[in-house]
């Protein structure tokens, strides 16, 4: 492997991992309380509304490609062109159950993002407070903070950085609105019928499209914003 410094790499996977799971097990159980409070106990009888990662993990979307990618990353070169990807099991819902349809579609459909944003925003608060307090990092001398980038509060670090940036690109990434993401649905709740053809045919080749744009950089360029503006507000003192 190189330079590769496997014990490294090995414990930055596992992390990733551990966030990762956690991440799309809360983004599915989203999707199935919402569902669930909305009048459709499909996902509540499969016992989806759950954090457990049992429930929610696909051996290829949430282990295998995720691992890969992230292994392939950290390697360079060519192989880091391949982008760091994961999907969790489908969570079942059934509309004709929902008491409001077109309020449950929404509520439903945003619902798995408002998971991810909470854990967000937990991950942020504890890391924004731990550098308020000196304990994660120092002013610098450009009057933002300098985060300790080494030691036994290393790992600390790269959890909470990968709580936030990965329910972040989640978040951002799912509110696009592009078949089958979560962003389509709402957006098909208030488009007129003479969109659903275009929306069905979308759903077709939606996934695949979506892989290449991903792929191609574009996604990438969509959530970097958000990346930037995050790191702002973390390294910059609020008093």
């Amino acid at each position: 492997m190189g330079n590769i410094d496997l014990i490294n790499l090995v414990s930055h996977l596992v992390i990733y991992m551990v966030v990762l799971l956690l991440a799309i097990s809360a983004h599915e159980a989203g999707h199935a309380w919402m569902s669930w409070k909305y009048g459709d106990d499909t996902a509540y009888m499969l016992g989806r509304v759950t954090l457990n990662p049992v429930k929610h993990t696909d051996p290829i979307g949430t282990l295998l490609i995720p691992i890969v990618s992230f292994v392939f990353g950290a390697l360079g070169g060519a192989f880091a062109a391949v982008p760091l990807i994961g999907w969790g099991i489908p969570t079942p819902v059934n509309p004709r159950k929902w008491t409001n349809y077109r309020q449950a579609n929404v509520m439903v459909s945003i619902a798995g993002i408002g998971a991810n944003l909470i854990i967000a925003t937990i991950g942020f608060s504890v890391f924004k407070g731990l550098l308020a307090t000196g304990i994660l990092g120092t002013l610098g001398p450009d009057g933002t903070y300098l985060i300790y980038g080494s030691g036994f509060l290393e790992p600390v670090v790269i959890l909470l950085t990968y709580m936030v940036t990965l329910n972040v690109s989640l978040a951002v990434f799912n509110l696009l609105p592009f078949p089958p993401l979560d962003g389509s649905k709402v957006l098909s709740t208030f488009l007129p019928q003479s969109f659903e053809p275009l929306f069905a045919m979308l759903e077709q080749y939606g996934f695949l499209i979506l892989m290449l744009l991903v792929y191609m950089g574009f996604i990438g360029l969509i959530i970097r914003p958000f990346f930037i503006l995050v790191r702002y507000l973390l390294l910059t003192p609020w008093f």
